[in-house]
Order: C-alpha cells, then sequence, then structure tokens
C-alpha cells in the first residue's frame, strides 16, 4: 500500500478546502481505522499528526510493531500521553490551524486538547477527511476485499447445510464462525445475524437462543476480516415449502436487489441507487417494509461513505466498494433481505458476491 502517497493527497486536501475557514496546517487523525490506512499501524492506541513533516504517537507497548508496520511517519514513543505529545509537536511546527476528527473525539478529549494547546492554535472541527479518500478503492484493496467476499462466500454451502430444525441460532452461528476462523479468516466482521421464523423480520436480528423452526425463512448476514478489509453478505433461506406470499415476496426483494444493482455506475448518485431499489418494492407493494438504506461502503470497517440511502446527494466514483441489500421486513410474521457487495467499475458495477440468489427451500 502507498502510504506515503496517501498522505499526501490528504496534506493537498487539507490545504485546498473550498472553504478558508477549514483549511488547516495539519489533521489530527484519532480514529485508527484512519491510522492504518495513512500509516499501515494494526495497534489498539495511536495518534497520527498528519503534516508537513508527519510523526506517529503511540505507547511502549507498540514500539516494536509501530516500528515494522508504520510508514510515511516518524514513530515517536512519548513518556507521557500521546494527545499531549501532539501537542508538543504542533507547537515545535508552529502549527495555527490544527484539524480535528470532530465525529471521532470524545468531548474530553476535545476538551483536553483544547486546555493544551492554548490560544495560539486554533482547533478546525472536519468530519470524513480521511473516509472520504477511502471511499474510493486502491487495486491492493480490492484484491484483499475480493478476498474477504470469497473466504465468506466459501462458507455458505457449509452454513446452509448445517441449519436443522431446533438448532439454536446460536449455535448455528458459532458453527459458522468456527469455520471462518479455522478457514483463515482474521475475524468476523460484525455480530453474526442468523433470524428465523418471526424474528427474520428483524433487520438486524443477532442469533439468539431462538431455535429454528420446521417451517419459515432464515435471515443470514455475516462478513470476515481479510488483513484488515471487511466483507458482508446477506442470504436468505427457507426451511421447508415456502407459501406463495413468502416466494412473491421473495421475488420482489431479489427483483429490487438487481434494480439497485443495475443503477450503479460512476456518476449517479446514492439517492439514485437507492430510488432504484425502492421503486420495485413500491410497485409491489412492499415500500414500507423496507426500513433501511439501500446499501454502504465496506473496506477497513463494515459501514464506511458512501451511504446508498434515499437522500444520498454523494456521486459514486469507479473504485467504490459498496452493498446492495434491499429487504422486506412484515412485523410479526416473516423477513427477507439480500446482499451483494459490488465493486463501482468504469464502466458500470461489478458483483463480488458468487453466491446463488434463488429461493434455497431446505427439505
Amino acid at each position: 500500500m502507498d502510504y506515503s502517497g496517501r498522505q499526501r493527497r490528504l496534506s493537498a486536501q487539507l490545504v485546498s478546502r473550498q472553504q478558508v475557514s477549514r483549511q488547516v496546517d495539519a489533521l489530527l487523525v484519532t480514529h485508527l481505522p484512519n491510522v492504518r490506512y495513512l500509516t499501515g499501524f494494526t495497534g489498539s492506541a495511536a495518534v497520527l499528526l498528519a503534516s508537513a513533516k508527519p510523526l506517529f504517537f503511540t505507547d511502549g507497548r507498540y514500539r516494536e510493531q509501530a516500528a515494522q508496520q508504520v510508514r510515511g511517519a516518524k514513530v515517536v514513543i512519548p513518556r507521557g500521553s500521546a494527545l499531549s505529545a501532539a501537542v508538543k509537536a504542533c507547537q515545535a511546527q508552529r502549527i495555527t490551524r490544527l484539524g480535528v476528527e470532530a465525529d471521532r473525539m470524545s468531548v474530553s478529549q476535545f476538551q483536553a486538547l483544547r486546555r493544551e494547546l492554548g490560544k495560539g492554535v486554533k482547533i478546525v472541527p472536519l468530519v470524513g477527511v480521511v473516509e472520504a479518500l477511502r471511499a474510493v478503492k486502491e487495486p491492493g484493496e480490492v484484491k484483499l476485499i475480493r478476498q474477504a467476499v470469497e473466504l465468506s462466500s466459501s462458507l455458505f454451502p457449509a452454513l446452509v447445510k448445517a441449519l436443522k430444525p431446533g438448532q439454536t441460532e446460536l449455535s448455528a452461528a458459532a458453527r459458522l464462525e468456527y469455520l471462518a476462523r479455522h478457514s483463515g479468516a482474521e475475524g468476523m466482521s460484525f455480530e453474526t445475524i442468523i433470524a428465523a421464523g418471526s424474528r427474520s423480520a428483524l433487520p438486524h436480528g443477532l442469533a439468539s437462543p431462538a431455535r429454528l423452526p420446521r417451517r419459515g425463512f432464515v435471515v443470514l448476514d455475516y462478513g470476515v476480516v481479510n488483513q484488515g478489509y471487511c466483507s458482508d453478505m446477506t442470504r436468505t433461506v427457507h426451511l421447508g415449502r415456502a407459501t406463495a406470499r413468502e416466494r412473491a415476496v421473495y421475488a420482489a426483494v431479489l427483483e429490487a436487489q438487481l434494480a439497485g444493482i443495475n443503477a450503479l455506475r460512476p456518476g449517479a448518485t446514492c439517492g439514485q441507487v437507492d430510488e432504484a431499489a425502492r421503486r420495485v418494492l413500491r410497485r409491489a407493494e412492499l415500500a414500507k417494509f423496507f426500513t433501511h438504506s439501500t446499501g454502504h461502503g465496506v473496506g477497513l470497517e463494515i459501514h464506511e461513505p458512501p451511504r446508498l440511502g434515499a437522500k444520498g446527494e454523494a456521486v459514486l466514483q469507479a473504485g467504490m466498494v459498496v452493498t446492495v441489500e434491499p429487504g422486506a421486513y412484515l412485523p410479526g410474521r416473516f423477513g427477507v433481505r439480500i446482499e451483494d457487495m459490488v465493486l463501482v467499475t468504469a464502466t458500470g458495477a461489478e458483483v463480488l458476491t458468487p453466491v446463488d440468489k434463488a429461493l434455497m427451500e431446505l427439505l
């Protein structure tokens, strides 16, 4: 990964912001996924002063790890806190306007920073600066994401085979997570969602002690981490024979998902993609049961920009990786969601998730 290049692009963005009031001399990066993106560091404690002379601060636990991983910045192991050391570096570099990740910093951190900096440095709250860079993936990132998607997809047949009436959702999730680790995953991208029967109507029905019914939908939503990069997929299967109504809802959700994918292209807005999927469910009189956005970006975090939501004005660019995951959730009855990860290409979109989406009935 070109960490120095990422830092150069960040610096250029900081000094060329359209609003003069938002231009800064440096950015204090405290959100760990952003620190990792800019330096390669994978530990759990770090602060990066992204300036003309980038400095990386961590504690003694990570001395050796930082020396091995950090690129594009000088590593500093301060005696006190990393934040205090960053303040001293700002003063030494004569920084007068310091940007902070306003949506990533706690109130207590902000207050401590303002107190230590004093009146000589103006703090400029910024939101989503590094995340905007992360939204467009480099070829190396796309490769790691593909590998994560392939790994998670390879687990699906074994997961489906293990689904038996009477089994708890938790035991099915445990089996999946064991197989993921055994197959080389660093971990799961998020808490596994396995929701069966009437619980399938819960959009985020985490695996529970509830037992799988003899008949009904089972929503399976999971992902794995590969070298820091996440995958995300959802398939909904049916235990036993599905009713005509269940089949109709499933078909409508699948049509909506395909419509969303077909709307993905450079230059399209996130709102246009969301509307393409939502329009199908509106025709099927299911729009009121679709209660979340159509998708989101995926990378070092499971939820990243861009967000494919109804009011999304962000414009899609080649290199973005997003999910397309419409659903319909009928309270107290059942729910259906189908989700793929999709790469926005120069000419349209490429579906990365290779798992079949035809309705699967487990008899």
